[in-house]
């Protein structure tokens, strides 16, 4: 199948180009001569190559190759974490605990459940009553609340209540998504804004417009409709979805960057996956699948190195020399949602 080989492709562009064994970890750009880029630990970076990694096991049934880099990353990045996963930013231990439950779950292996426990024990944690509640961004600035570190950490609270955590961690996705829900969603809209109180001034960051918030609330919605039944989280869901596709369906999704921005665009595709399954399972046929279809042919026709099989932050346009990982990590989710929706048939004809 056409996407099955495209999203193998760029795995395998990942790991030619970016793994580096003597740290166990992916060097955080190409190239990286003797792994000297790696002068800083991009630890959410590496939960997010974790994700993609879960993505090729559950694509290819549990390929040996998946599994062994999984393992080693999982060690890799404790090794450099000091021998332990917690650190100070929620929001970044908030990916770590998604993708090894993710991991979990494709796998059996009990060490990723583990370290999902580690995490989501110290998760809880950064829930104050500053602003209103919310989980912080940051455990040396409790104040500063925003959707990077409150929309992930409710998509893992649904997800621990499916996978048997019950209704304490329902408890807890409910709490964190309405405080998400009423302070940083347009009530006109439904596009989300970053955060607040980032200052110490209660303001809302409303000019900060990212496709990585739009994609964490829709994440948290259609996790809650799952957990619950609820439609109204999935009305939620379709709303911001439709307010991202006002603001970028006619001029593609945005280059927000070849640092921690290089992600956004991937987290954005791969909750809005999650958002058309749904709605073709309530029976709709969702919008979005064909803007995914044009980003992702855009992106593999006109902004994939083809000599070296990257991509960069610009979905339009071949990433000239330097590549980061998490630009690449953005195209590697791209193609596997396509290759996800190729299977379920839900693409638009001819895609």
């Amino acid at each position: 199948m056409l996407w099955n080989d495209r999203a193998e492709q760029a795995q395998q562009a990942l790991e030619r180009e970016l793994w580096n064994p003597s740290i166990r970890m992916y060097n955080i750009e190409t190239p990286c001569p003797n792994g000297a880029c790696n002068t800083i630990f991009h630890y959410w970076w590496m939960a997010h190559a974790a994700d993609g990694l879960v993505d090729g096991w559950l694509r290819t049934n549990g390929a040996p190759p998946y599994g062994a880099r999984l393992a080693e990353l999982h060690d890799g990045v404790r090794a450099k974490n000091g021998g332990v996963y917690p650190n100070l930013l929620y929001d970044d231990m908030e990916w770590m605990a998604l993708a090894w439950l993710r991991a979990y779950e494709a796998t059996g292996e009990e060490k990723y459940r583990e370290t999902v426990r580690v995490l989501w024990e110290d998760i809880k944690t950064g829930w104050n009553d500053v602003m209103g509640g919310g989980i912080a961004w940051h455990k040396e600035q409790p104040g500063y609340k925003n959707a990077p570190a409150n929309g992930p950490a409710a998509i893992l609270a649904a997800r621990l209540a499916r996978s048997g955590g019950g209704a304490g961690e329902l408890e807890w996705a409910v709490k964190i998504y309405r405080w998400l829900r009423t302070h940083l969603v347009d009530p006109d809209s439904g596009f989300v804004w970053d955060g607040m109180n980032r200052q110490g001034d209660g303001r809302i960051d409303k000019n900060w417009r990212f496709t990585y918030c739009q994609g964490v609330f829709v994440g948290a919605a259609v996790e809650l409709y799952r957990a619950t039944g609820d439609a109204a989280y999935l009305a939620d869901a379709s709303r911001t979805a439709a307010a991202a596709f006002a603001e970028w369906g006619a001029t593609g999704l945005p280059d927000e960057g070849d640092g921690d921005g290089g992600l956004f665009k991937g987290i954005f595709v791969r909750y809005l996956t999650e958002l058309v399954v749904e709605q073709r399972a309530a029976g709709h046929v969702s919008p979005y699948a064909a803007w995914l279809l044009r980003s992702a042919s855009g992106l593999w026709e006109r902004g994939r190195d083809a000599r070296r099989g990257l991509f960069g932050p610009d979905w339009e346009r071949v990433p000239p020399g330097r590549v980061p990982l998490s630009a690449h990590l953005s195209g590697v989710f791209l193609m596997e949602r396509m290759a996800e929706l190729e299977r379920r048939g839900l693409l638009p004809a001819g895609g």
